[in-house]
């Protein structure tokens, strides 16, 4: 069976990237956006910039410059990320780059039918481990000496899958385009390339370990030195992501190497604490190497391992040392992770406190109010559903469970009881409490109730993605593109937007967002009806705490 850690890691399953080229064919794929007066597609001389390691051209699309798969850093299998090379000529970056290798679950996924992949229309993608370390960036000037926030999207998928082309709605024009700020999209390696530890090799490998966390910093970096040119300010980033690419942002508020580099942070349902520690990464590094059954483990005998064999050989080991974990009574959870290496990643991210090399960071973190349940439509039976909560509960301890959800809900059908999500939202209020008892920055809380009336799929785990990116038209099947999803949108996007530019998501239209607090519980309910509410669901949180599973 599954980990709930395994479950995350496989919610975004991805999909259709191609690198950077210096060919000069010209675009002949674009999404499609809002309805609206469209002028031609340009890409020419006045569509290009001069980076730090050569000239790129991308293409204007009516107000908004595009540039796809731009090359942010070069590495070798197990290595840490360089900059790249300096090269000559024009390349042109007009099309998404290949994301990193995934899961062996991901290799040949299947879509299927259901309402799940018919509403998030994930993309396939091509595969390239050498060449996936790439950006992308929409904005609406170059080199026009303005000083436009910035936006770095880190995509979902846990720590093994995923890319900054895996939905739609990651598209950033039309960000770029309402407020005028320059959005980053970024891939990075994942799975086992990204996230084992191979320093006990010593030798060439010591510094291996964390090598997706490497990437991200190196992406960062190169924000840092070039992002001027595209019209940004380097002193004004916010670094977001969903899920997974949640995780990775808390990650990354507790990196040394990453201070500096960023300005603000948004978590969206990432509120959950995945670390390996230092112990626990060199051995699992050390227990790869000995599946593969190599003796002499150099850096170019790995690199010529078939990626399919190093993810068998990963699956053992972890399926080897999770079930030692269990025969003692331990949690049997080490998976490729970020691991608590003394370096690069010294202290886990706010597990229990915030880190406080980031407490001058506001945050936004949030919610959905059903997460992992993708067909809430399904009426369940009050007997079910008490027999479903008595595999989790001992038997006094399910009427305790019901009586705070009624407290909460007092209007609930009986399968609410089984599809409001309970794992998240628990670890949203944890992370609240421990930013907020800093008192160094403001964080926002959200919680998204939102449902389309087009399916079942309900508040689910990533709903809220096409409403902060404004883009309901690029995901019509998962929101039904009705009125009150692009009225929803339209408020999202411009909290966060303004958020992005000022560390402070109010906005006209939505009711006075506070910052959280312990004693308050201030949270934004995103609905058709936006409210704030103060510790509205404190019975079940209190509930959860006391009886965790």
């Amino acid at each position: 069976m599954m980990n709930r850690f395994s479950i995350l890691s496989l919610i975004f399953m991805n999909a259709v990237l191609i690198s950077c080229t210096f060919s000069s064919q010209p675009e002949t794929q674009h999404s499609s956006y809002k309805d609206e007066l469209r002028y031609p597609i340009v890409s020419d001389s006045t569509t290009t910039v001069q980076t730090i390691y050569g000239r790129i051209q991308g293409y204007k699309d009516g107000d908004i410059y595009t540039f796809k798969g731009i090359p942010y850093a070069k590495t070798e299998r197990f290595m840490p990320p360089q900059f790249p090379d300096k090269f000559r000529g024009t390349k042109v970056c007009r099309i998404y780059g290949p994301k990193a290798p995934q899961t062996s679950t991901t290799l040949n996924w299947n879509p299927g039918y259901n309402d799940y992949h018919f509403g998030f229309q994930f993309n396939l993608e091509p595969v390239d481990e050498k060449n996936c370390l790439v950006l992308n960036i929409w904005t609406k000037g170059l080199d026009d000496k303005k000083k436009r926030p910035v936006f770095v999207w880190i995509h979902g998928g846990g720590f093994t899958s995923g890319s900054a082309n895996d939905l739609p709605c990651y598209e950033g024009y039309s960000l770029a385009q309402k407020g005028d700020i320059v959005v980053v999209s970024v891939n990075h390696r994942l799975n086992l390339l990204g996230y084992i530890d191979l320093r006990g090799l010593g030798g060439a490998f010591s510094e291996s370990v964390n090598l997706g966390m490497q990437d991200l910093i190196k992406c960062l970096e190169w924000i840092q030195t070039n992002i001027t040119r595209f019209g940004g300010d380097p002193t004004n980033v916010t670094i977001a992501g969903q899920s997974g690419g949640g995780g990775k942002v808390n990650t990354l508020l507790a990196m040394p190497f990453a201070q500096g580099l960023y300005h603000k942070a948004i978590v969206q349902s990432g509120s959950w604490i995945l670390h390996n520690s230092d112990e626990v990464g060199k051995r699992l590094g050390l227990k790869v190497i000995e599946e593969l059954g190599i003796k002499n483990p150099a850096p170019q005998v790995l690199a010529e391992i078939p990626y399919e064999k190093l993810v068998e050989a990963g699956e053992r080991a972890i399926s080897k040392m999770n079930r030692e974990l269990i025969l003692k009574n331990l949690p049997g959870n080490i998976s490729f992770c970020p691991t608590i290496d003394g370096k690069y990643l010294i202290n886990p991210s706010f597990d229990p406190e915030a880190p406080d090399i980031s407490k001058q960071i506001p945050m936004i973190i949030g919610s959905n109010k059903n997460e992992f349940a993708y067909n809430t439509n399904q009426p369940i039976p009050i007997d079910k559903v008490k027999s479903m909560l008595a595999q989790k509960y001992e038997a006094t301890q399910v009427n305790k469970f019901i009586d705070a959800f009624e407290q909460v809900y007092p209007d609930h059908n009986p399968e609410d009881m089984i599809y409001t999500d309970l794992f998240l939202r628990p670890n949203v209020v944890k992370q609240g409490n421990a930013k907020s008892a800093q008192q160094a920055a403001p964080v926002y809380m959200y919680f998204f109730t939102w449902k389309p009336s087009v399916n079942a799929l309900g508040a689910c785990h990533g709903m809220e993605l096409p409403f902060i990116f404004n883009n309901i038209s690029l995901q019509r099947e998962m929101t039904g593109a009705t009125p009150d999803a692009y009225q929803l949108a339209e408020l999202m996007s411009a909290a966060w937007i303004s958020f992005i530019k000022t560390g402070n998501p109010n906005i006209t239209g939505l009711p006075k967002w506070e910052p959280y607090t312990q004693k308050s519980g201030t949270t934004m309910i995103f609905d058709n009806n936006c409210r704030i509410v103060y510790h509205h669901d404190q019975p079940l949180m209190q509930f959860k705490t006391e009886h965790p599973f």
